[in-house]
């Protein structure tokens, strides 16, 4: 079981999900170009062992499909990352149990978060080289500039652990930094994000706020991070969950913070209140490049730990498919038996990769009366926070495949009067690094109502769908072989015969 970066790295390699790169590749554009082909074809993870400008290594692409964010979590199929979800619902909002059967469940759930309990390691691996005050040099990692419009190189898969000033309850979050001088970088994140909340509470008190940043971390504590939480409780509790056991972390050198002890990289430092710099412009999430920030939160690093010949990994934004993208699709599964618990209406949702990954959500419900469908997409925008950003909320019929556009293109042209059933709610708290919305940070949503209409939606009745005859068709079942068809596979179906593009 891969419990940190080097074990999973080993485990990709035994799949054959891993090529070594011993030719010498520069971290300026370079490495990004070669790794973002790997990511539009579903290729494997990529180790540079050879990078211009560091000694270190550098391993991206290692999450570049579902599949390997599977085998990160322990799993092997994306069904079972639901599994995990249903032991995360009990704990989300925990309920009395009604029956005997779900006391049980709700047992185990609780046996997992004491198995979940994080250990503490004396001589972590992570501070097995440590650097302090001038010797810190972040120009010695093997930083990416991933766009030519970038402004200057970026990290984007670290771990930035802060604590909160008034309770100490660590926030664990993924955030893109990017440089500024050889100790120190710019964070840009959004402002409903745990790491801001500590930092106004920082100013309120007339602290600095201390920040560590893990880098090279079991990717499983990487979804944990990304996993939407009750804001009372610690991302290492939920990678616990997710492993099925505690997690080891280190107390930092110089600041109050623990870190994951097998972290290849740690880097410590401050965040003054009131010290800010320019961030930006940078390739974002949306496709585009970010704007310039002129007063991006500027954390000054005086310490930097190691592991003996550490690996540098990272990843980077912008349009799909993407790292981040593969991730989101991970959790999009695990969202979903939590989603059920708060929306009980709603069967399945999906969140598409070429959506954004958030920005579009289709949902399946069991219409049960008129107006269901509306409810539910206003009951789903509310349920998580990450779901305030949701742009479009199309809701179908259950029997609709939502993981199939050509289904769901299908419901919305044969069930949807536009003046009827599309509703727009203006005026959002928005992502301020959505260029749609006419101002930064407010925008629109829209919900589709694509179910079959029932009184007084509509005073026309609805026609019968078209349905093979049963009969016939387990006549065609058994007889299919002597049709002489038998070795022809109806499941794998190029779209590109349909009209698409797709490469």
């Amino acid at each position: 079981m891969a419990r940190d970066l080097r074990g999973f790295i080993k485990r990709l390699e035994q799949r054959g999900q891993l090529r070594r790169i011993s030719a010498p590749v520069d971290p300026n554009l370079e490495i990004a170009e070669i790794a973002n082909r790997m990511l539009q074809c579903g290729g494997p993870g990529l180790l540079f062992e050879n990078v211009k400008g560091s000694p270190y290594p550098v391993a991206i692409n290692l999450m570049g499909t579902v599949e390997r964010i599977c085998w990160a979590m322990n799993l092997e199929r994306p069904e079972e990352l639901e599994d995990l979800g249903k032991k995360l619902a009990l704990l989300y909002q925990p309920r009395p149990p009604k029956k005997i059967s779900q006391a049980v469940e709700l047992g185990k759930a609780l046996f997992d978060v004491i198995k979940a309990k994080p250990a503490r390691d004396l001589l972590p691996p992570c501070q097995q080289v440590v650097l302090k005050g001038e010797e810190v040099n972040l120009n010695q990692l093997p930083l990416l500039r991933v766009y030519p419009g970038d402004a200057n190189k970026v990290i984007t898969l670290g771990l930035m652990i802060t604590k909160d000033p008034e309770t100490k309850i660590p926030n664990v979050g993924v955030y893109r930094l990017q440089l500024q001088s050889k100790n120190t970088m710019t964070v840009q994140w959004l402002s409903v994000r745990g790491a801001t909340r500590h930092l106004r509470k920082a100013t309120e008190r007339g602290q600095k706020l201390e920040v560590a940043i893990a880098l090279g971390v079991d990717p499983l504590i990487i979804m944990a991070a990304a996993t939407p939480l009750p804001v009372d409780l610690s991302e290492w509790l939920f990678a616990g969950l997710y492993a099925g056991s505690g997690i080891h972390l280190a107390r930092c050198k110089t600041v109050d913070l623990e870190v994951p002890a097998d972290s290849e990289i740690v880097l410590e430092g401050t965040i003054t209140p009131g010290e800010v710099g320019v961030d930006g412009p940078a390739g974002d999430h949306m496709g585009f490049y970010g704007g310039v920030n002129e007063n991006a939160p500027l954390i000054r690093f005086h310490c930097m730990t190691h592991r003996k010949d550490p690996i540098y990994l990272t990843t980077f934004s912008g349009r799909p498919p993407k790292e981040d993208a593969m991730m989101a699709l991970a959790l999009n599964r695990i969202y979903t038996p939590i989603l059920r618990q708060q929306v009980p209406e709603i069967v399945d949702f999906f969140l598409p990769m070429e959506g954004l990954s958030y920005k579009i959500a289709v949902l399946s419900i069991e219409k049960a009366y008129p107006g269901h469908a509306r409810r539910a997409a206003l009951a789903f925008w509310s349920a998580l926070p990450q779901f305030n950003y949701t742009k479009f909320v199309v809701v179908v019929d259950q029997d609709i495949n939502i993981r199939d556009p050509r289904a769901v293109v299908w419901a919305i042209t044969s069930k949807v009067d536009p003046i009827r059933d599309v509703f727009i709610l203006p005026d959002n708290p928005f992502d301020s690094l959505d260029f749609a919305t006419e101002k930064p940070g407010l925008g629109s949503r829209m919900g589709i109502d694509a179910t079959t209409k029932i009184y007084p939606e509509s005073d026309r009745p609805w026609s019968e769908p078209l349905k093979p005859d049963p009969e016939t068709a387990a006549i065609v079942d058994r007889r299919w072989a002597e049709y002489g068809l038998a070795d022809l596979n109806l499941e794998a179906v190029n779209p590109n015969l349909f009209g698409y593009e797709m490469y």
